[in-house]
């Protein structure tokens, strides 16, 4: 009988399939709604004490934040898949490199992007039409917020290796302790200092520090092939065209899909700042609906990589199915849910402004309740990564995401007619659920490739 788990973490290619990826998902989740909980700090913070204006200059940074960083992002990405594809196949030398190759690349990644945000955080919201009473605090808390971004890349490249290794419990453990930290100097910095949206930008950069601090420590213990050990950091030419070949067009896909928020964004910023504070509310309660349904994201894509290591066909299709039901199921409930209790949540980050709690309801009606479709998409993406392919997701994201919304805005919402804020937002709907449908077929016939390459190969 073989064991399922060993030191605590979850085996990825042997065990009941359904009982492991819950196993494997439920930190994973976790993990991501304490990640949310930063941002979310942030905004109840200065809704409770600074007044709406501050909501919507913090609210208007996201968009933007996640078009510079999520470039960087996909190559954590692809140093996860490598260690998990290396690891099923294995090949412990070449774990060992990716990880002292993937460090290195986290710490560079960052402090390019501390250069690019500090410097041109307010050209870049002046390009996105923020409104002028909003974007001297947007601009402060952007250039603070990047001050901390290469801690940031570090949590993340770590946390990508520690769950291809099967461990999702430990990034969880770090982001208690830090979002504790991150709630706590939250409070201090901006009811007992006044320092309004510097002060939670501040707070973000000092937890994320606290945890990137963690995983790096946790790297360091190890006894495995994961082990890092500073004094052989050393970029591996291989080992780095591999995280770029997998993590490059994932990020590309990341902060393309980030460039239809930014001009979803700047269209909604057209509205004035009463709609932008709605907006930004609901679109981080949204978030830990986003953040359940992408775990299993990340599930699919390291038990697949994983699998397709070892050769393990059969359990990869095992594993596409269980997610797809899962993330449906999941973010039905989530999404409805949200939807469900959506004023009182709204009234936490905006409280006593009811017309920006309207257009934030409106955002949940339309956003909120088939955010299911955005999951089933995501799964498909993770799935097919998993396999090796991260070209296809990319093309596929950018053409059914990117360009439908794109087009939608400049055609659709440019109609008098249409020109409203629902408008905007019933193109989220149409765009998941053709990229997902896209995505589906293009797993299958790759899956049903590489099983045929398998069969001739073992005759």
């Amino acid at each position: 009988m073989q064991k399922t788990r060993q030191n605590g973490r979850t085996d990825l290619c042997e065990g009941p399939l359904l009982k492991n990826i819950l196993t494997y998902t439920i930190p994973i989740i976790l993990t991501g709604i304490l990640q949310l909980l930063f941002n979310a700090a942030d905004l109840v913070v200065v809704g409770q004490y600074c007044g709406d204006l501050s909501v919507a200059a913090v609210g208007a940074t996201g968009a933007l934040i996640n078009l510079m960083i999520n470039l960087f992002i996909g190559l954590s990405v692809g140093a996860g898949v490598t260690v998990a594809h290396n690891l099923g196949a294995g090949k412990e030398e070449a774990v060992r490199r990716t990880v002292h190759t993937a460090i290195p690349a986290a710490l560079i990644s960052g402090i390019f992007l501390t250069v690019i945000g500090v410097t041109f955080s307010h050209t870049f919201l002046k390009l996105m039409d923020t409104p002028d009473e909003v974007i001297g605090l947007a601009s402060e808390y952007m250039r603070i917020y990047f001050c901390g971004i290469t801690a940031s890349m570090l949590y993340n490249f770590g946390a990508a290796i520690l769950r291809a290794a099967g461990d999702t419990k430990s990034p969880l453990y770090y982001l208690t302790a830090a979002g504790i930290v991150n709630i706590a100097l939250n409070i201090v910095f901006v009811r007992v200092f006044n320092m309004n949206v510097a002060g939670v930008a501040l707070a973000t950069a000092v937890s994320q520090t606290l945890s990137a601090g963690m995983v790096i420590i946790n790297l360091m213990r190890r006894t495995d092939c994961c082990r890092l050990s500073l004094r052989k950091m050393h970029i591996y030419r291989r080992q780095l065209s591999r995280i770029l070949s997998i993590g490059f067009p994932a990020g590309v896909q990341g902060s393309l899909f980030s460039v239809s928020n930014v001009i979803i964004q700047t269209s909604v910023n057209s509205f004035g700042s009463v709609v932008v504070s709605g907006n930004s509310a609901a679109a981080n309660i949204e978030g830990f609906v986003y953040t359940t349904m992408n775990s299993f994201q990340q599930t699919a894509l390291n038990f697949t990589g994983q699998n397709y290591g070892a050769g393990k066909f059969d359990r990869i299709k095992r594993t596409a199915a269980i997610c797809l039901i899962s993330v449906f199921v999941a973010g039905l409930a989530a999404g409805c849910t949200v939807y469900a209790f959506g004023r009182q949540l709204l009234s936490f980050y905006i409280p006593g402004s009811d017309e920006s709690i309207k257009y934030g309801m409106i955002r949940l009606a339309y956003i909120c309740i088939p955010y299911f479709l955005c999951g089933l998409m995501d799964v498909a993406t993770g799935l097919i990564r998993g396999l090796g392919s991260s070209l296809l997701p990319m093309i596929i994201t950018v053409v059914g995401v990117c360009g439908m919304r794109i087009c939608w805005i400049y055609t659709v919402f440019r109609s008098e007619r249409y020109h409203s804020v629902q408008s905007l937002y019933i193109s989220y709907a149409i765009s998941w659920t053709l990229t997902f449908l896209t995505e589906l077929a293009v797993f299958i016939v790759l899956y049903r490739k590489m099983t045929r390459r398998r069969q001739m190969m073992r005759r």
